[in-house]
């Protein structure tokens, strides 16, 4: 269960009547436990309350309570020794008319009358997985308000399901939009009067709801009608009281969908919510949800939280405002300065959905602002802050319309807060009816239309704050030549998820060729943001999946962008983006910043931690603005070739299980010699023992008279020769064979292909010459074991992960990129005789354990302590050949290898002089 889901079974339980026998198994119910534990709480079986109640192991410990004794009863739960011994995290005790809890993992209680406890849902989300960070707990109004109107969207739905169909959903999302405006309206008396929106469609339309339409409409037709002119239009006195909004946003149709009963129920109940409690940086994204279908599965789940928005504009440009604030000394000339640059500063989101990063930028900055005011004296000061210098582009038109929503109430809350809510009101209506907010590609718009340089003027103007040309070029800033910063968080969209209209818009941002073919949608956003920063003064910075500055795409994503004179600024390395879902997918993310400024300092971001730097590398590590290339051969001189294994494309018929290879032998003893163990990364990490058929061409004969075998061969060719990839047809010549082979009869390394994120080394072993290494892997025949001792070092994996990309969240080790750009120094026997032992040690180590597979092995929580000693002192052993001494943490490691590889690719011949002294 999501969020809202749950705030709809608690708001439902809280309206029954109170059963003190049903609600402890109801409120567990609610939170999504299901029927099978609920049974089994009923019955005794796992519930071992000492108090009569009912008590959940490691969750909830319940108890209902006679009336008035809540809070006895809440110190006895506290008490209780089955409490402590279940570990349970939350106590609840109620009579029915109090409701009182405690969280015992944060400190926090929440005491209230029984009907309110809907408004604490937030506190006990953990009981159904879902961990908040602790604004989500917080806003309880946002997700109930979503529910509810999510509730109504739905219930319109089912009455007018035209207003669902493509062609009129704009008009149902206006009206929605329309309706989240009156709400909060109504309830911070912009209408003049608490409720008055709400009131008037409950005194005015009829209890059946068939003229509930009707009544809505004449609203929306007073607000879209001057005072002057309403006496001709006709407008009704119960309508007259409502002011003249403007803004467009009640312009056009004022049809309304009709109503069932209990639609109008729901909009009541909606407009009876606390709407001044609204969070529209949270809300947008929420309400956003409600109109998109393939969202709504997960409502009150998809928004970027605050402090992730926070990791964006703080470095962006918010902590120099707070620098430069600090550094006033409070001179009355300075602050002034720091003001009217302030009113000059464009945000620009090129994909901001419902305007999240643009509402949170817009609150900061009014937060300085004020702050500028207090230390003036100019308390009451209305904003010098431009609304129209947020600026946005998003593609659909429901979460644009919203993102201007937010964007209004923001600025009205930020009146009320700093200047009262007299003055606020004041100055709120008429809504001005410009639009800075763009409905369209961005990818195939011009964003200098929308953040023009100084000086250039306007071509087009939006006809009005809600409808929106798509090629719509932007109202003039109030404020010219202030800096521009574009920020946002761009769709996910990785290369092989793309839509033929988004592989044909980077196709055109790429210049043609192939090299946008294996890049993340998001890569768009940064040659465009690049493109631009040249025109403007300002900078820029997006979250983005981690693999822009992972693998290949390095090399054609930051070679255009480097071509635009920028350089990376700051930079958080990856880190993992989910939603607040219990069963979110989740994503592996960073945070890039560009400008073509040399002012300020550059860091990076891990963590918790920063580190100053004076340039950053496309991998995010200090280090120069140079990305890595794929090489054909090792450029340091010490290591060997690897080979990718041998591929069988074979449709599965040379492949065997143990127990096919086990009956086949036996049967047919002449088998024996043509079946070879088979090992990849599945077989390497979980131990599972796989055979193939390898048959050289001597043997075929012999082969062939062994039944099950000339079975697997026919096979074999009809496979191959049924295939339409026309390479795979070729090998139907030889379906005795693998497709490629590269198999030597020799010893070899075995490296997997992909690595868990969550291993700290890289799996890689030691194979005789009966295994074959299928293409699941790779391999390096006669290899030294100096050499395994560098695959799986931490060293190595740092490397790897930082140039060749990954599978998903899983490492991927690539020959070309991870293994033939590693920049190894030249090494001393010496140096090759202590890096032996440290292989052979670690190889012991692992023997120790047998028969423990490498995923056991390699677990980070289970590792074995003599294991993990071993590959210390390998680690060790290879980092004090570096630089003397341990490395204190990936950061470096990549900061020393990024700068020994930019010396050995700019004198390639200095990798090839190997020193012979020990």
């Amino acid at each position: 269960m999501n969020a809202v889901e749950i705030e709809e079974a608690i708001s439902a339980l809280a309206e029954q009547p109170f059963d003190s026998g049903e609600f402890p198994f109801a409120f567990l119910q609610a939170f999504g436990n299901k029927e099978t534990t609920i049974k089994k709480l009923r019955a005794g079986a796992s519930n071992s309350s000492d108090l009569g109640g009912v008590l959940q192991r490691s969750h909830i410990h319940i108890v209902v309570c006679t009336p008035g004794a809540v809070t006895k009863t809440l110190a006895a739960l506290k008490a209780s020794p089955a409490t402590a011994k279940a570990k349970a995290r939350f106590i609840l005790a109620t009579d029915g008319a109090d409701f009182e809890a405690e969280d015992f993992d944060t400190g926090e209680t929440v005491a209230c009358a029984y009907a309110d406890f809907p408004d604490h849902f937030g506190f006990f989300l953990p009981l159904a997985g879902i961990t908040t960070v602790k604004q989500v707990r917080e806003s309880s109004f946002d997700i109930r308000a979503t529910s509810r109107m999510n509730r109504l969207y739905v219930e319109l739905l089912k009455d007018n399901p035209d207003w669902g169909a493509a062609a009129r959903r704009h008009d149902m999302n206006h009206f929605m939009a329309r309706l989240i405006f009156c709400f909060f309206a109504e309830r911070t008396d912009i209408f003049h009067g608490i409720g008055l929106f709400t009131d008037t469609i409950a005194r005015m339309s009829a209890k059946d709801s068939s003229d509930t339409h009707k009544v809505i409409g004449e609203l929306f037709r007073s607000m879209n009608t001057k005072r002057g002119d309403r006496a001709t239009a006709d407008i009704p006195r119960w309508a007259d009281a409502f002011p003249y909004v403007n803004g467009e946003l009640f312009s056009g149709s004022v049809e309304t969908p009709r109503f069932s009963k209990i639609a109008r129920a729901y909009l009541l109940h909606i407009g009876s919510l606390d709407w001044t409690k609204i969070n529209p940086d949270i809300f947008g994204s929420m309400i956003q949800a409600v109109a998109e279908d393939e969202e709504r599965g997960a409502l009150g789940m998809h928004y970027t939280s605050v402090p992730n928005i926070l990791k964006v504009l703080n470095p962006l440009f918010l902590d120099d405002l707070r620098a430069r604030l600090a550094e006033t000394d409070d001179n009355p000339r300075k602050l002034l300065n720091l003001r009217n640059r302030m009113a000059k500063i464009r945000v620009f989101d090129p994909a901001c959905g419902s305007g999240n990063f643009l509402v949170i930028a817009y609150k900061a900055m009014r937060e300085i602002e004020a702050e500028i005011n207090r230390r003036r004296g100019e308390v009451d000061r209305r904003t010098d802050i431009p609304l129209t210098n947020f600026r946005g582009i998003e593609l659909r038109d429901f979460p644009a319309e919203v993102a201007r929503l937010a964007l209004i109430i923001a600025e009205f809350q930020c009146d009320v807060l700093y200047r009262g809510q007299k003055e606020a009101l004041q100055d709120f209506l008429p809504l001005d009816a410009q639009n800075w907010i763009t409905c369209g590609n961005a990818l195939r718009l011009d964003w200098l239309t929308i953040c023009p340089p100084t000086g250039t003027g306007v071509k087009f103007r939006a006809d009005d704050l809600f409808s929106t040309p798509l090629d719509q070029a932007q109202i003039d800033f109030e404020n010219e030549g202030g800096e521009t910063y574009i920020c946002g968080n761009p769709p996910f969209k990785g290369a092989r998820k793309q839509t033929v209209e988004q592989k044909s818009d980077l196709c055109a941002l790429f210049g043609g060729g192939d090299d946008y073919k294996d890049c993340d949608y998001v890569s768009g956003w940064y040659i465009k943001g690049a493109a631009l920063l040249p025109s403007v003064k300002g900078a820029l910075a997006f979250v983005s999946t981690s693999s822009v500055c992972e693998g290949e795409q390095v090399q054609h994503v930051w070679s255009r962008v480097f071509a635009q004179g920028c350089h990376i600024a700051f930079a958080h390395r990856p880190f993992p983006w989910r939603n607040n879902a219990s069963n979110n997918a989740m994503v592996t993310c960073a945070i890039v910043g560009l400008s073509r400024n040399d002012n300020g300092v550059l860091g990076i971001f891990d963590g918790e931690t920063f580190q100053a730097c004076s340039s950053i590398s496309p991998y995010l590590a200090p280090g120069a603005a140079k990305f890595v290339t794929s090489a054909g051969s090792p450029i340091s001189s010490d290591l060997s070739e690897v080979v990718a294994g041998s591929m069988p494309r074979d449709g599965g018929h040379l492949i065997l299980s143990e127990s096919e290879k086990e009956e086949l032998v036996s049967r047919y003893p002449d088998a024996h010699g043509l079946v070879k163990r088979l090992s990849g990364t599945s077989e390497l990490t979980g131990g599972i023992v796989r055979w193939c058929l390898w048959i050289e061409d001597d043997e075929l004969d012999a082969a062939l008279r062994i039944p099950p075998i000339r079975q697997r061969i026919d096979s074999v060719r009809s496979f191959r020769s049924d295939s339409t990839a026309k390479t795979t047809q070729g090998y139907a010549r030889i379906p005795h064979k693998f497709a490629q082979r590269s198999h030597k009869g020799s010893r070899a390394i075995l490296i997997s292909a992909t690595s868990s994120q969550n291993r700290e080394y890289l799996p890689a072993d030691i194979c005789t010459n009966n295994f074959i290494i299928s293409n699941a892997a790779y391999a390096i025949y006669d290899g030294a074991l100096f050499e395994l001792s560098i695959l799986v070092s931490k060293l190595h994996l740092a490397w790897v992960a930082a140039v060749c990309g990954r599978m998903k969240t899983d490492f991927r080790f690539s020959k070309t990129l991870g293994w033939n750009t590693f920049p190894a120094p030249i090494l001393t026997e010496k140096n090759k005789a202590d890096l032996t032992r440290c292989a052979e040690d670690i190889l012991l180590a692992r023997e120790a354990h047998f028969p423990a597979t490498i995923a056991d092995l390699y677990d980070p929580a289970s590792m074995p302590a003599d294991l993990r000693a071993a590959h210390e002192r390998n680690d060790e052993v290879l980092e004090r050949i570096y630089i003397g001494r341990r490395f204190r943490n990936d950061t470096e490691r990549l900061e020393k290898l990024f700068e020994l590889y930019t010396k050995m690719i700019a004198s390639p011949g200095a990798a090839t002089k190997k020193k012979r002294t020990g």
